[in-house]
């Protein structure tokens, strides 16, 4: 969190499971049940609500002094409690997941209209937005567990839409570069792989769109034992049509 450019950060575990567990369920009541659960899973200490009326105190002071009024009663400050459990209010703008989701939408709305100047300008606002500590390393309770899912698609969504806007606006050879780095941190997203073997191909490097489909079919086949897609497989046909169907430079 920050104040005035100073950045304040919580390096307790618990405490990160605490406010990263309100955080994603931000202005709404997460119960102390569940609190407990993502706390301490199957295996709670005999005193978990004690403990976790603790963590509670301490992520408000913690609140406080990251430039939040904690005021003078539990009430007054963002973390609130509210029967069953508590509640952490986050304001417009106050949430990167918040505007992630709202660039994420505009995108998808922009897309299906055909706007894709305004697509590329969202979905890269959103795909550029910080991911911070990597969650799944947090916890891997209910909560945090399946917004790291959640989370994971989404960005695999964005991505997309964001190459598949920039290709309609004729931007193959700028895209090559984000699409290699896709590819590594998803080796068996077919999509990611069909988009750079068309970028390739349209920047007038075909036969390095064959040979990166050479690459992926041996993954997937090593990995799952399957052929890629079939439209991976179509696009490969007609890359090499293409090179068939090419006349040969006239000597002179």
């Amino acid at each position: 969190m920050t104040d005035n450019n100073r950045i304040s950060a919580i390096t307790a575990p618990k405490m990160q499971i605490l406010l990263a567990t309100l955080l994603i369920r931000a202005n709404h009541v997460v119960s102390r049940e569940a609190l407990v659960n993502e706390l301490w899973g199957g295996t709670p200490p005999r005193r978990a609500t004690a403990a976790l009326h603790v963590y509670v105190s301490q992520l408000r002071k913690f609140l406080s002094g990251a430039g939040h009024d904690g005021g003078s009663g539990h009430d007054q400050g963002p973390l609130i409690t509210k029967l069953p459990g508590y509640l952490l209010r986050v304001g417009p703008g106050e949430s990167d997941l918040h505007l992630f989701q709202r660039l994420l939408h505009e995108g998808r709305v922009s897309v299906r209209a055909r706007r894709y100047d305004k697509a590329v300008t969202v979905l890269g606002s959103a795909f550029a937005l910080p991911r911070g500590t990597t969650l799944s390393e947090v916890s891997d309770g209910p909560v945090i567990g399946g917004f790291v899912k959640w989370l994971d698609e989404a960005r695999i969504e964005c991505a997309e839409l964001f190459v598949e806007s920039s290709m309609a606006l004729g931007r193959y050879q700028e895209m090559i570069g984000l699409l290699r780095s896709l590819v590594v941190d998803y080796p068996l997203h077919e999509t990611f792989y069909q988009q750079l073997i068309l970028c390739m191909s349209r920047s007038g490097r075909r036969a390095e769109a064959l040979t990166t489909y050479r690459g992926v079919r041996e993954t997937i086949r090593r990995e799952l034992g399957l052929e890629p897609c079939r439209a991976l497989r179509e696009l490969q046909q007609t890359i090499l049509r293409a090179e068939e169907e090419e006349p040969e430079p006239v000597g002179v």
